[in-house]
């Protein structure tokens, strides 16, 4: 990190900065120039509070040589991250994992119905909601524990894993005892409490990008989950709020390689969400298999025009059997392929 002091600086202000960065337990190294003096903190371990540093009188920025986010980051981890998950199944891996069913969990038997139709076009992990945050308050919000109930039901009949949101902390517990894979969704990627009681948890945790955060915001909220000592943490683009309404929102593909340069955690793409329309689904998830991604995770509902939420995007069992099949032949042209769901005994 470096402190560049404005050009009328006094020796007093660049002392105080000097002092501030020993009393933080950094080196300082002051760097006299022809214009200005800028200030080297030396050793930094992610920690620092620039925000101090830079409210200090002479300062003129500062300026973070490194990334802010530490154990997320290939500098950290070269070696890419692989999620192992209950059956053989990973994630960051060369396999592209796919996740696909309702948006929610509406009953027992649709839920079921949803799982049988996924599993049998391809998809080795199962999703749904039981806690729905719905931008209206009047919309459905979930069945709750019920649906985890329901959604465990669909496991033990498909083999298929479960991957479903929680809400906070007392959601998480819940999750961590009926799932296999607890969900951040977009509107909580900055809810630093949750973020943490995730990162106590012992299962994997997906953690979607906000609707309005940039990829250092998604790199930082991962962090707040490694930090407190859980390392399976899987990424997802799930687009973000663009100016345009011709779509849901603006599903940013460049994600997926900026991020696999930047940490190496897996990251996965969400087609439904990043485009809100059903014909859109396909393409994109094609897209996203040929920029890299290393899972989807995919609407699918029985019966669409009856889903509770988000029935616009979701896909019918016949259009998901197809775009399987176009994602294996995109999967197979990079060297890569879609897992396939084991057997149920």
């Amino acid at each position: 990190m470096l402190i560049v002091m404005q050009h009328s600086a006094t020796a007093d202000e660049i002392k105080r900065v000097v002092e501030t960065i020993e009393e933080l337990g950094y080196q300082a190294r002051p760097m006299p120039g022809k214009q200005r003096t800028a200030v080297g903190l030396v050793g930094n371990d992610g920690k620092v509070d620039s925000s101090r540093l830079a409210a200090l009188p002479g300062v003129l920025e500062v300026i973070h040589v490194t990334q802010p986010y530490k154990q997320v980051s290939r500098e950290w981890k070269p070696e890419s991250t692989v999620i192992k998950l209950p059956g053989g199944l990973t994630i960051g891996g060369d396999d592209v994992v796919v996740m696909a069913g309702p948006c929610s969990v509406e009953g027992e038997s649709q839920i079921v119905a949803a799982a049988r139709a996924v599993r049998d076009a391809g998809a080795v992990i199962l999703r749904g909601g039981a806690f729905k945050p719905r931008t209206s308050p009047y919309s459905f919000q979930g069945l709750g524990k019920k649906g985890l109930e329901m959604l465990a039901k669909a496991r033990e009949e498909t083999g298929l894993l479960i991957v479903t949101e929680a809400l906070d902390a007392p959601g998480v517990d819940l999750v961590e005892r009926w799932g296999d894979i607890i969900q951040i969704g977009a509107r909580n990627m900055q809810n630093y409490a949750l973020l943490k009681r995730a990162g106590r948890a012992r299962k994997p945790v997906l953690l979607k990008r906000g609707i309005a955060a940039t990829i250092t915001e998604l790199l930082l909220a991962a962090e707040y989950i490694l930090a407190e000592g859980n390392q399976q943490v899987i990424l997802c683009e799930r687009g973000v709020r663009g100016f345009d309404p011709a779509t849901r929102f603006l599903f940013d593909l460049t994600a997926v390689p900026l991020v696999h340069k930047l940490s190496h955690l897996p990251i996965i793409a969400d087609p439904s969400h990043g485009t809100g329309l059903r014909d859109k689904v396909t393409p994109m998830a094609r897209a996203a298999v040929a920029a890299g991604a290393d899972g989807l995770i995919v609407e699918v509902h029985p019966t669409p025009d009856r889903a509770l939420s988000d029935g616009a995007q979701s896909l019918t069992p016949e259009q998901f059997a197809e775009l399987m099949k176009q994602c294996r032949i995109i999967a197979e042209a990079i060297g890569r392929r879609v897992a396939e769901p084991a057997e149920v005994s």
